[in-house]
């Protein structure tokens, strides 16, 4: 829009100012005002878009009668007048050369040349009915100011700035400041021609005003006004006026554009204007799946508005730009970002530095308008609004400001950037534009590492499309700007056809390896740029690192639920879960580029989730910079194996990665967590090199569907350190209670104990002294394979009960020992234990060495037991019978214990019973 243009218009109407002393008594205002364009033969102009042949501005004051000089005089003096013109009314200030301010004041009366001319005034002063007709001229305007025009009355200059108002619609506006006092105004007539080179005004151009005869303007025509283009109801122009004496209050008056008998009138013809816009859009990065600025042209040809017989084009009312999909937000943006508030953005005016508004932090972009109606550019800045508190209470939304000081012009326009909630497609819509022309509108958004929009992720073509709404009221026009990705990321090759590569890589371990020692454990995972998204992932922690779950609660279900509920700044003040639940936290990367935005988040243990008794809540407050997104809840089922005692998180029973929140595309690239509460996570006391291993699920070519996710199994090894410093010194003991006497079938009661800091027990060998034989015949029932995997073993195949104490829980693991199906002659031993966070079994495997019973544990997990306790059942359900009297002798078992750390121990425990008598009752068990 060109600012000075529209002003021009406006100064018309301030010509009419009155200064008088007026009686105390009087009441200052504005009487009668008016606004007409008129064809060359009188008639109304209504043609939207059309150049009239003039425009005629008059008001008048109000009087008060003067007793002592016997005649009506106006009612107070005038100090500031500004009228404010209908919106589309426009005026071109290169139109004509400008006067010179020295010529225009020149004592004897202006000097300035009559190509300068745009008009003639009617001006009532001194008296009633004494009017000077006088030339009004177009002026080098001061910095600051659009345009200026005035005339001299009575040797009084009288001049008019012309620019645009600072609010929407941004309309013309003409302004009068502390008008001289040295006359007194009656009113006034202004008239401005449309085309003031026309030969049709050569008899009042100038200084021909005055006197008769024909002063040519000798410079090419170039219209000077156009009218609206749009045809929605008459023009209203106010006008409000300010005395000397009471400058604070306003006389205020209204006048809308008619018909020759007064009727209200607008625009008409609309249907005969053109509208022929169309963009260009080019990302600033070729690559796929990279970090991209934007620039982005809107182009109008419109001749029409500098021909005198020309229809203006059609002024833009509405945009709806949509970037193709697959081009989204880059959330890397968002790290150092800051956001401009309502209030920060009415700070904007024309002089304002960068910074004194809108925060310099907050801008990502720049723009460049260029006009016909203006020699020079009027370029701007781009702003991020504040996210739910900008004009249309949406998370994106973007502040153009447009200023030059020079021209004395700001204008700003809200921008609501609308992300589709199942793929990201970025639609930005501006409504209600200025009706300014412009014939180049450049919007730039800024490139490098942090820049706003990320490309799709593979080569081709893609196109940018633009729905343009005239406000003649027409069709609106689609038109679309194709550009191309040609490189990979990085300007790499471009990503294969088919399946996106997918190579994510891990890291993880404790921060102190020592064996048996409590250490934080960090993880991480990653990918980059070009390759699949994450979609889940699960990971196996090296055999025998476990966590101490003694002593931590759950986070309750329902405080999981309320999180996702939550704000991320409410979840960061006050979180969700209680604090004793936390064991670590974590730390998001997301966005494409070499600069991810990062969002903290805290994890949780909690209870039972998905099958699995244990589980783990990692709770992000998503809020990265300006943008909070709510709070991201991803809950991880917790596994133990049953078979092997490893720690693993289920990707099956676990949520997805989130891959969109809000319309916003994460990309997530860099997943980290740090185990990293006080004594939780525990080394393993094996020196065995080991690992971490994961399987990570790519999203295939349908991040939506599940169904082609691509596992990539990826691992990191581990080992731990100075195993053989840790000591190993099992205590066991034995004691047969029941029947003593050959034949009989004691209970059999086992105790183990161990010293906290020792090595822990890999395997474990106890044979049977040869007073115990194994009685077959007391073997009612098996359970089956197939059974005991169905949890569906018979009563009668339970054969004893195991229970555990460690301190890695608050309640020992127990359970039933059953006697299980094998492959070997005889059953298996296995003690079912569980305690509703593990379920582990411990499996036996029975049978004879020279004639003694022999059980035999080939694993026992990496892991501490301060207690251990095996009883078998006597009497009729007992499997042991004595092959001799139990208090005749002692009786000693063979223990062979090996430890993770690959130390041994043997020993000959003393296998204890109850005897009867003095000296009949055997030794008490050794350790």
């Amino acid at each position: 829009m060109s600012k000075r243009s529209g002003h021009l218009l406006l100064a018309i109407t301030l010509a009419f100012l009155a200064m008088t002393a007026t009686p105390a008594s009087a009441a200052f205002g504005l009487k009668e005002v008016d606004v007409t364009f008129t064809n060359e033969d009188g008639s109304t102009a209504t043609q939207a878009g059309s150049h009239p042949f003039a425009m005629t501005t008059s008001l008048s004051f109000n009087t008060a009668l003067d007793p002592i000089r016997g005649y009506e005089i106006p009612d107070g003096q005038v100090r500031n007048l500004a009228v404010l013109q209908g919106p589309g009314l426009i005026g071109e200030p290169k139109a004509t050369p400008r006067c010179a301010n020295i010529d225009f004041l020149n004592p004897g009366g202006p000097l300035c040349a009559d190509s300068t001319a745009i008009g003639v005034a009617d001006v009532e002063v001194l008296e009633p009915g004494t009017v000077e007709h006088v030339p009004v001229y177009n002026i080098e305007p001061p910095p600051g100011v659009a345009q200026k025009i005035g005339f001299s009355v009575i040797s009084v200059p009288v001049t008019i700035d012309l620019g645009v108002s600072e609010s929407p619609p941004y309309n013309v506006l003409a302004s009068l400041r502390n008008i001289p006092q040295a006359v007194s105004f009656y009113g006034s007539e202004v008239t401005l021609w449309g085309n003031p080179a026309d030969p049709v005004h050569d008899a009042e151009r100038g200084s021909c005003a005055r006197s008769n005869g024909s002063c040519p303007a000798s410079v090419a025509t170039r219209p000077y006004l156009t009218l609206p283009r749009a045809c929605e109801g008459p023009l209203s122009t106010t006008f409000k006026a300010a005395s000397w004496r009471q400058p604070a209050d306003l006389s205020e008056a209204s006048a809308l554009t008619h018909d020759d008998v007064g009727n209200p009138l607008g625009m008409t013809g609309c249907s005969k204007l053109g509208f022929s816009p169309s963009i260009t859009a080019q990302p600033t990065s070729k690559a796929a799946q990279s970090p991209s600025g934007l620039d982005f042209s809107l182009d109008v040809a419109d001749e029409g508005i500098t021909n005198p017989t020309g229809l203006a084009q059609s002024d833009i009312k509405e945009t709806v730009v949509t970037l193709p999909e697959g081009f989204t937000t880059n959330p890397s943006i968002a790290e150092g970002l800051e956001v401009c508030t309502e209030a920060q953005l009415a700070k904007e005016t024309a002089k304002s530095p960068l910074g004194t508004g809108c925060p310099s932090a907050s801008k990502i972009g720049t723009v460049e308008v260029e006009t016909p109606l203006l020699d020079e550019q009027v370029n701007g800045s781009l702003f991020i609004a504040k996210p739910y508190e900008n004009p249309f209470d949406s998370l994106l939304a973007l502040y153009i400001v447009i200023k030059n000081a020079n021209l004395g012009i700001v204008v700003k326009q809200p921008l609501e950037v609308i992300p589709d909630p199942v793929t990201g497609q970025l639609t930005t819509v501006a409504e209600d534009l200025p009706q300014l022309p412009f014939s180049h509108f450049r919007l730039h958004f800024r490139e490098g590492a942090r820049s706003p929009l990320a490309t799709p992720p593979a080569c081709g073509k893609y196109d940018v499309e633009a729905e343009l709404v005239p406000w003649s009221g027409g069709a609106p026009v689609t038109t679309t700007s194709t550009f191309e990705v040609i490189t990979g990321p990085g300007e790499g090759p471009c990503p294969p056809g088919g399946l996106p590569p997918f190579k994510p890589g891990l890291l993880a371990g404790t921060i102190n390896n020592r064996a048996g020692s409590y250490s934080p454990f960090n993880l991480r995972l990653s990918r980059s740029d070009g390759e699949q998204e994450f979609t889940r992932f699960s990971i196996k922690l090296p055999p025998g690192i476990t966590g101490k779950l003694a002593g931590i609660p759950y986070c309750p279900d329902a405080a999981i639920e309320a999180a996702k509920q939550r704000t991320g700044t409410e979840e960061e003040a006050s979180p969700s879960c209680p604090a004793a639940s936390e064991v670590g936290r974590t730390l998001a990367g997301a966005g494409v580029g070499p600069s991810p935005a990062y969002a903290p988040g805290k994890i949780y243990l909690a209870g039972p989730f998905n099958g699995s008794p244990l589980s783990i809540a990692a709770i992000t407050a998503a809020k990265v910079g300006p943008f909070d997104l709510g709070t991201v809840v991803v809950r991880q089922a917790l596994k133990i194996d049953r078979n092997t005692a490893e720690v693993f998180i289920d990707a099956t029973g676990s949520d997805p990665i989130p891959h969109i929140i809000d319309g916003i595309v994460v990309h997530a690239r860099d997943i980290r967590a740090y185990v990293d509460k006080p004594e939780f996570m525990l080394n393993p006391t094996s020196c065995e090199r080991t690992s971490t291993a994961s399987t990570l699920l790519g999203s295939g070519l349908d991040f939506a569907s599940e169904a082609d996710n691509n596992p990539v199994v990826v691992s990191t090894p581990f080992q731990a350190a100075d195993c053989a410093s840790l000591p190993f010194d099992p205590k066991l003991g034995f004691r047969l209670i029941g029947g003593t006497k050959r034949g009989a079938h004691p209970k059999l009661r086992a105790v183990l104990r161990m010293a906290p800091g020792q090595a822990n027990i890999s395997r474990a060998r106890v044979t049977l002294p040869r007073s115990a034989f194994l009685d077959q015949s007391h073997i009612r029932t098996v359970c089956t394979r197939v059974q005991y995997a169905a949890k569906q073993c018979p009563p009668a195949s339970i054969y004893g009960y195991a229970k555990a104490t460690t301190p890695l829980f608050e309640t020992p693991v127990e359970g039933p020992i059953y006697l299980r199906s094998s492959s070997n002659k005889l059953p298996d031993l296995v003690a079912a234990l569980k305690n509703g966070q593990i379920e582990f079994d411990l499996v036996g495997r029975i049978d004879s060495l020279k004639g003694r019973i022999r059980n035999t544990f080939d694993f026992v997990p990496d892991a501490p037991v301060s207690e251990a306790v095996f009883t078998f059942q006597g009497a009729a359900k007992g499997l042991i019978t004595n092959s001799t009297n139990l208090c005749k002798g002692t009786h000693r078992a063979i223990a062979e214990f090996g430890a993770h750390n690959g130390r041994l121990k043997n020993f000959r425990p003393v296998v204890g019973a109850k005897c009867k008598g003095k000296g009949r009752k055997a030794k008490r068990p050794a350790h």
